[in-house]
């Protein structure tokens, strides 16, 4: 069955796909949230028809959840770009700072709802990746929870300091900072997926993201305001505005994504949540 919401993400991609890349003047600050709001749906849509089970259809409530958790995460990196100068805004200079950070606040909601739904339709279309069931065994022992948090540590170190060598540690420290604090605190976690050397969870991951990937990637080439690179070292062979090696960057990102969610979400006492990681996994039930 497909359901309302997903013939209303359609209308909203058809709309606004061409008003960002074909409207004079400014335009993607006003029109990106409302063409990631259509991605969003569409692909949630795409789940439930080919699943019966979707985020928004788990619950509306936390499907809204993902978007206002997903603004004050996409800031982090941000925060972390001011240092490593990794990318910048074409366009933002014509925004006051209350501006600049009202309109990218809402652009950076619909990173979360984008990725986790996409990862949970690319999931149902593989069958749950079945091939990745028996993977490396990682387990969150007392070692390997202390060796990814020093390692974490040290990495964020090395990015802040020396930034032009240690760049691309922005994508991966925050997963190994967060992973053992979400094991400690009793909060859902990849490394219990891994300790059953079940890694189906990391490939939806890493495919929902990589799928989402290409759209951010491609939307953004004709758009403006518009983001671009200065990436040391790897600034050749682009695929669009992002060098092609840039892409291995969403991979960590991903995890990053799932132990941010679930770190926010515990921390409100929400902590053993199966809201996302049921549509990571065919056959995870509960709610």
């Amino acid at each position: 069955m497909w359901p309302r919401r997903g013939w209303l993400g359609l209308a909203l991609i058809f709309l606004f796909w061409p008003i960002n890349w074909f409207w004079p003047g400014l335009r993607t600050y006003w029109a990106f949230f409302p063409l990631w709001l259509g991605y969003a749906l569409t692909v949630d849509a795409l789940a439930f028809h080919r699943r019966g089970t979707s985020l928004f259809a788990r619950s509306p409530r936390r499907y809204v959840g993902l978007f206002l958790i997903s603004a004050p995460g996409w800031w982090l990196f941000e925060v972390f770009n001011a240092r490593i100068q990794n990318w910048h805004y074409v366009g933002a200079e014509y925004f006051s700072n209350a501006a600049y950070a009202f309109w990218a606040t809402l652009s950076f909601s619909t990173v979360m709802p984008a990725v986790f739904g996409t990862a949970e339709w690319l999931s149902g279309l593989a069958h749950g990746f079945p091939r990745w069931k028996r993977g490396p065994r990682i387990p969150p022992t007392r070692g390997v929870l202390l060796f990814f948090f020093l390692t974490g540590w040290i990495m964020l170190a090395l990015m802040l300091r020396w930034p032009r060598y240690f760049f691309f540690f922005i994508w991966g420290s925050l997963y190994l900072i967060l992973e053992p604090l979400n094991v400690w605190l009793g909060n859902r976690h990849l490394l219990e997926w891994t300790a059953r050397r079940d890694w189906r969870p990391i490939a939806a991951l890493w495919s929902g993201v990589l799928f989402t990937a290409f759209f951010w990637e491609m939307w953004n080439y004709y758009s403006y305001p518009k983001w671009v690179y200065t990436i040391p070292f790897v600034d050749f062979a682009h695929v669009f505005e992002m060098p092609l090696l840039g892409y291995l960057g969403y991979l960590p990102f991903a995890l990053e994504l799932f132990a941010l969610y679930h770190f926010i979400v515990g921390l409100l006492g929400d902590k053993t949540t199966d809201y996302v990681i049921r549509g990571l996994v065919v056959d995870v039930d509960g709610g």
